[in-house]
């Protein structure tokens, strides 16, 4: 017998639970596309060259690799045996799409995407091996006016979805490597201690300060006081600068400040605030890093940052971008906590006898045709046990059920 189950991480979608879907990812769409994004595609499989280059961090240790076919495979030697793989995430395609379509593109072009994406993890509530990311991107603009619009947009999305009371962290890469650097670590043990800090709030503490005194033995301490004294200060940002001092670039101080002082204006559902202690996971950062919390989820809900060498790694020459991605199983998981299932489209059913003949259900479908053009029409041949029919039509959202009788449409009465 062959298994009638999904493949492991993977799900069916019933009628109700994929209408939810699409009435939130319009939701989504119609908010971006008031900011001026377009939205493109880009295809699930990629070069495994491009997927594995250094930019994704512990996501390239979870790509669905494709197999070499026919001959290619045939002849491939050991670790030549894939050369194409499923998208971890959407970002790392749309390097590769600018970078192929960039002479079509404007000189700041502003990208949607709604799309799977595949990674080989270990399935657990909220966390999927397909699953949807719903992502906006901005190339071509240096400037911090992308991260803001990027923040605003996403932010104004969720309170169109009813999420209110959103928190957007904020920090920035290059002030996390100045706090390393302050600190005294090596170049090659930076890496490292991000890769600890970032799971604070899984270890707690003291087991971030294990981990770093196994990195760099001697230094923990001096590193995790200095983490207290910023979060432990009314304003953590500016306590930040004033910690790191020197260390810190002046761009970077006034880029944060800007971002945190025009956000917290623009942000109506909720704010944005710094914290010293965000990591984000990807390589491929290199400057404004954010996450989007939300209440009712222990995890975050989304995030992004600038990624301004990206694009140069595929055509020699940097471009400025920066994106910002929403988990969006996560929310469908939390609105569906909620008891939030979407709206069912109401329609009118038509029942014919089930011994009708060609003739008659000419006349039906013309009918149809004709009702269609105000609604939608679900038809239907009459069943034995018609009360558990009826009761079927109208669970799907057909409120008004005519049977076709005597070469005439008779309205059934549901109170019955």
């Amino acid at each position: 017998m062959l298994s009638k189950t999904p493949t492991k991480g993977m799900r069916d979608f019933l009628p109700n639970e994929y209408r939810m879907r699409q009435q939130l990812m319009s939701v989504i769409q119609s908010t971006y596309e008031k900011y001026g994004f377009s939205r493109i595609e880009t295809p699930c499989v990629e070069n495994i060259k491009l997927l594995c280059s250094k930019q994704g961090g512990d996501n390239e240790k979870l790509i669905f690799k494709i197999l070499k076919r026919g001959e290619k495979l045939e002849n491939a030697t050991e670790g030549e045996l894939c050369d194409l793989g499923l998208r971890y995430d959407l970002t790392v395609p749309l390097a590769r799409y600018y970078a192929n379509n960039q002479g079509q593109l404007p000189s700041v072009f502003k990208a949607m995407q709604m799309d799977n994406v595949w990674r080989a993890d270990r399935p657990q509530k909220g966390r999927y091996r397909q699953f949807v990311q719903c992502d906006i991107d901005i190339v071509g603009d240096p400037t911090n006016l992308a991260e803001m619009e990027l923040i605003t947009a996403t932010t104004e999305a969720l309170s169109n979805l009813g999420f209110d009371n959103v928190v957007v962290r904020l920090s920035d890469r290059r002030l996390l490597k100045a706090l390393v650097e302050k600190c005294g670590f090596e170049p090659s043990q930076y890496d490292s201690v991000f890769i600890a800090l970032d799971k604070l709030d899984k270890l707690g503490v003291r087991g971030v300060m294990e981990e770093i005194e196994q990195i760099a033995p001697g230094k923990s301490v001096e590193f995790i006081d200095m983490i207290n004294r910023i979060t432990g200060s009314s304003d953590s940002f500016e306590a930040c600068v004033v910690e790191l001092g020197e260390f810190l670039p002046q761009e970077v101080a006034t880029n944060v400040r800007e971002i945190l002082d025009v956000t917290n204006h623009t942000v109506k559902n909720g704010k944005v605030v710094f914290d010293v202690t965000l990591v984000r996971g990807m390589g491929y950062y290199t400057g404004t890093i954010y996450e989007i919390s939300l209440d009712g989820l222990a995890i975050s809900a989304g995030g992004g940052g600038r990624y301004d060498k990206m694009i140069g790694k595929i055509i020699g020459n940097d471009v400025p971008a920066c994106g910002f991605s929403i988990g969006f199983e996560r929310i469908v998981m939390l609105l569906q906590e909620r008891g939030i299932f979407g709206n069912q489209t109401s329609a009118t059913a038509v029942v014919i006898d089930k011994n009708a003949d060609a003739k008659q259900v000419k006349e039906v479908m013309d009918s149809c045709a004709f009702l269609r053009n105000n609604g939608r029409v679900v038809l239907v041949r009459r069943i034995k046990n018609f009360a558990f029919q009826l009761k079927q039509l109208q669970e799907q959202g057909c409120d008004k059920i005519l049977e076709f009788k005597d070469g005439k449409l008779n309205q059934v009465n549901l109170n019955k």
